[in-house]
Protein backbone atom coordinates (compact mmCIF):
# COMPACT_ATOMS: atom_id res chain seq x y z
CA UNK A 1 0.00 0.00 0.00
CA UNK A 2 1.39 3.14 -1.02
CA UNK A 3 1.48 5.95 0.93
CA UNK A 4 -0.07 9.46 -0.41
CA UNK A 5 2.76 11.77 -1.28
CA UNK A 6 2.21 14.93 0.97
CA UNK A 7 3.56 18.19 1.24
CA UNK A 8 3.42 21.82 3.06
CA UNK A 9 0.08 23.12 3.15
CA UNK A 10 -1.67 19.74 1.59
CA UNK A 11 -3.72 19.23 5.08
CA UNK A 12 -6.87 21.64 6.58
CA UNK A 13 -7.67 18.65 9.53
CA UNK A 14 -5.29 15.88 10.72
CA UNK A 15 -7.93 12.84 11.80
CA UNK A 16 -6.52 10.16 14.03
CA UNK A 17 -7.58 6.64 15.08
CA UNK A 18 -6.91 5.89 18.73
CA UNK A 19 -6.09 2.15 18.96
CA UNK A 20 -1.96 1.41 18.33
CA UNK A 21 -2.04 5.34 17.07
CA UNK A 22 -2.32 6.72 20.24
CA UNK A 23 -2.82 4.29 22.83
CA UNK A 24 -1.04 1.17 22.76
CA UNK A 25 -3.28 -2.31 22.77
CA UNK A 26 -2.86 -5.40 24.99
CA UNK A 27 -5.80 -7.55 24.01
CA UNK A 28 -3.94 -10.52 25.40
CA UNK A 29 -4.26 -8.51 28.85
CA UNK A 30 -8.31 -9.03 28.31
CA UNK A 31 -8.13 -12.83 27.99
CA UNK A 32 -5.34 -12.94 30.92
CA UNK A 33 -8.09 -11.29 33.20
CA UNK A 34 -10.74 -13.29 31.68
CA UNK A 35 -9.24 -16.53 32.00
CA UNK A 36 -8.17 -15.71 35.71
CA UNK A 37 -11.64 -15.25 36.50
CA UNK A 38 -12.60 -18.19 35.42
CA UNK A 39 -9.89 -20.88 36.08
CA UNK A 40 -8.77 -21.67 33.03
CA UNK A 41 -5.64 -20.78 30.88
CA UNK A 42 -5.97 -17.72 28.22
CA UNK A 43 -5.05 -20.46 25.31
CA UNK A 44 -8.70 -22.13 26.56
CA UNK A 45 -10.40 -19.16 25.07
CA UNK A 46 -8.12 -16.92 22.91
CA UNK A 47 -9.03 -19.45 19.90
CA UNK A 48 -12.88 -18.67 20.62
CA UNK A 49 -13.03 -14.68 20.55
CA UNK A 50 -14.13 -13.63 17.47
CA UNK A 51 -15.16 -10.00 16.19
CA UNK A 52 -18.57 -11.66 14.84
CA UNK A 53 -21.56 -9.66 14.11
CA UNK A 54 -22.20 -9.30 17.77
CA UNK A 55 -18.69 -7.39 18.83
CA UNK A 56 -19.62 -4.99 15.58
CA UNK A 57 -23.08 -4.22 16.78
CA UNK A 58 -21.77 -3.48 20.13
CA UNK A 59 -19.06 -0.86 18.09
CA UNK A 60 -21.90 1.30 16.65
CA UNK A 61 -24.05 1.22 19.84
CA UNK A 62 -26.66 -1.47 18.76
CA UNK A 63 -26.70 -3.53 21.80
CA UNK A 64 -25.37 -2.98 25.56
CA UNK A 65 -22.12 -3.94 26.95
CA UNK A 66 -24.19 -6.60 29.34
CA UNK A 67 -26.05 -7.80 26.28
CA UNK A 68 -22.15 -8.43 24.12
CA UNK A 69 -20.80 -9.75 28.02
CA UNK A 70 -23.62 -12.66 27.66
CA UNK A 71 -22.65 -13.05 24.25
CA UNK A 72 -18.83 -13.48 25.11
CA UNK A 73 -20.03 -15.89 27.99
CA UNK A 74 -21.58 -17.86 25.67
CA UNK A 75 -19.01 -17.69 23.05
CA UNK A 76 -15.89 -18.27 25.07
CA UNK A 77 -17.79 -20.71 27.62
CA UNK A 78 -16.94 -19.18 30.76
CA UNK A 79 -19.21 -18.01 33.05
CA UNK A 80 -17.33 -14.81 35.23
CA UNK A 81 -19.94 -11.69 36.04
CA UNK A 82 -20.34 -8.67 33.61
CA UNK A 83 -17.79 -6.79 35.99
CA UNK A 84 -15.28 -9.37 35.53
CA UNK A 85 -15.74 -8.72 31.68
CA UNK A 86 -15.66 -5.13 32.36
CA UNK A 87 -12.12 -5.47 33.96
CA UNK A 88 -10.59 -7.75 31.42
CA UNK A 89 -12.24 -5.63 28.69
CA UNK A 90 -10.53 -2.11 29.75
CA UNK A 91 -7.17 -3.86 30.97
CA UNK A 92 -6.32 -3.70 27.35
CA UNK A 93 -5.54 -0.11 27.40
CA UNK A 94 -1.78 -0.08 28.33
CA UNK A 95 -0.86 3.56 27.92
CA UNK A 96 -0.02 5.84 25.10
CA UNK A 97 1.85 5.29 21.49
CA UNK A 98 5.60 6.00 22.47
CA UNK A 99 6.60 9.71 21.54
CA UNK A 100 2.76 10.31 20.12
CA UNK A 101 2.18 12.75 23.31
CA UNK A 102 4.79 15.64 22.14
CA UNK A 103 3.67 14.90 17.83
CA UNK A 104 0.06 15.65 18.81
CA UNK A 105 1.41 18.84 21.04
CA UNK A 106 3.66 19.60 17.81
CA UNK A 107 0.41 19.03 15.14
CA UNK A 108 -1.81 20.99 17.88
CA UNK A 109 0.15 24.28 16.95
CA UNK A 110 -0.96 23.91 13.25
CA UNK A 111 -3.95 22.70 12.61
CA UNK A 112 -7.31 20.84 14.08
CA UNK A 113 -6.78 17.90 15.23
CA UNK A 114 -9.63 15.03 15.27
CA UNK A 115 -10.56 11.40 16.68
CA UNK A 116 -12.53 9.07 14.91
CA UNK A 117 -12.25 5.20 16.12
CA UNK A 118 -14.22 2.14 16.04
CA UNK A 119 -14.93 1.49 19.88
CA UNK A 120 -17.54 0.95 22.18
CA UNK A 121 -19.41 2.76 24.89
CA UNK A 122 -17.68 1.02 28.10
CA UNK A 123 -14.37 1.59 26.53
CA UNK A 124 -15.10 5.11 25.91
CA UNK A 125 -16.02 5.56 29.79
CA UNK A 126 -13.16 4.17 30.56
CA UNK A 127 -10.33 5.56 28.41
CA UNK A 128 -12.12 9.32 28.57
CA UNK A 129 -11.05 9.78 32.28
CA UNK A 130 -8.37 7.68 32.18
CA UNK A 131 -6.44 9.36 29.27
CA UNK A 132 -8.19 12.63 29.79
CA UNK A 133 -5.12 14.29 29.24
CA UNK A 134 -3.98 12.83 26.02
CA UNK A 135 -6.82 13.73 24.57
CA UNK A 136 -6.86 17.14 25.68
CA UNK A 137 -5.10 17.96 22.10
CA UNK A 138 -8.37 17.06 19.59
CA UNK A 139 -11.28 19.37 19.08
CA UNK A 140 -13.47 16.69 18.62
CA UNK A 141 -13.79 12.98 18.81
CA UNK A 142 -16.14 10.73 16.60
CA UNK A 143 -16.76 7.11 18.09
CA UNK A 144 -18.62 3.90 16.02
CA UNK A 145 -20.79 4.05 19.24
CA UNK A 146 -21.91 7.59 19.34
CA UNK A 147 -22.41 8.05 15.23
CA UNK A 148 -23.77 4.23 14.72
CA UNK A 149 -20.79 4.06 11.96
CA UNK A 150 -18.07 1.72 11.63
CA UNK A 151 -14.77 2.19 9.58
CA UNK A 152 -14.07 0.93 7.07
CA UNK A 153 -17.70 1.68 5.60
CA UNK A 154 -18.42 4.35 3.48
CA UNK A 155 -20.97 5.96 5.42
CA UNK A 156 -18.50 6.42 8.48
CA UNK A 157 -16.25 8.42 6.82
CA UNK A 158 -19.13 10.43 5.15
CA UNK A 159 -20.34 11.40 8.24
CA UNK A 160 -17.17 12.28 9.87
CA UNK A 161 -15.96 14.21 7.21
CA UNK A 162 -19.31 16.07 6.92
CA UNK A 163 -19.03 16.77 11.00
CA UNK A 164 -15.40 18.25 10.46
CA UNK A 165 -16.68 20.65 7.83
CA UNK A 166 -13.66 20.62 5.64
CA UNK A 167 -13.11 18.44 1.92
CA UNK A 168 -11.95 15.24 2.60
CA UNK A 169 -9.16 15.94 -0.06
CA UNK A 170 -7.78 18.03 3.18
CA UNK A 171 -7.65 15.38 6.02
CA UNK A 172 -4.61 13.73 6.92
CA UNK A 173 -5.97 10.26 8.52
CA UNK A 174 -3.97 8.15 10.52
CA UNK A 175 -5.02 4.85 10.93
CA UNK A 176 -3.19 1.07 12.14
CA UNK A 177 -5.21 -0.67 10.26
CA UNK A 178 -5.16 -1.25 6.27
CA UNK A 179 -8.44 -1.78 5.57
CA UNK A 180 -9.61 1.22 7.23
CA UNK A 181 -7.07 2.94 5.22
CA UNK A 182 -8.06 2.04 1.91
CA UNK A 183 -11.89 2.89 2.80
CA UNK A 184 -10.66 6.15 4.04
CA UNK A 185 -8.63 6.71 0.50
CA UNK A 186 -11.42 5.29 -1.35
CA UNK A 187 -13.50 8.66 0.19
CA UNK A 188 -11.04 11.06 -0.85
CA UNK A 189 -9.28 11.05 2.19
CA UNK A 190 -5.53 11.35 2.42
CA UNK A 191 -4.88 8.31 4.84
CA UNK A 192 -1.36 6.89 6.46
CA UNK A 193 -1.33 3.35 7.77
CA UNK A 194 0.68 3.57 11.08
CA UNK A 195 2.96 0.67 12.27
CA UNK A 196 4.51 3.23 14.95
CA UNK A 197 5.02 7.04 15.63
CA UNK A 198 7.46 7.23 13.69
CA UNK A 199 5.04 7.20 10.52
CA UNK A 200 2.94 9.82 12.05
CA UNK A 201 6.11 11.88 12.48
CA UNK A 202 7.27 11.32 9.44
CA UNK A 203 3.92 12.86 8.01
CA UNK A 204 3.74 15.84 10.02
CA UNK A 205 7.59 16.62 9.04
CA UNK A 206 6.22 16.36 5.45
CA UNK A 207 3.58 18.81 5.77
CA UNK A 208 5.77 21.31 7.05
CA UNK A 209 4.61 20.83 10.91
Amino acid sequence: MTAPRLSPGDADALLFDLGRVVFKIEFDKALACWAGHAGCAPADIASRFVRDDTYKHHEVGAISDEAYFDSLRRGLGITISDSQFLEGWNAIFAGEMDGIAGLLARAAEHLPLYVFSNTNRAHVEYFSKAYAHTLKPFRELYYSSTIGHRKPDAAAFDHVVGAIGVPASRIVFFDDIGENVEGARARGLKAIQVNSSRDVADALTALGI
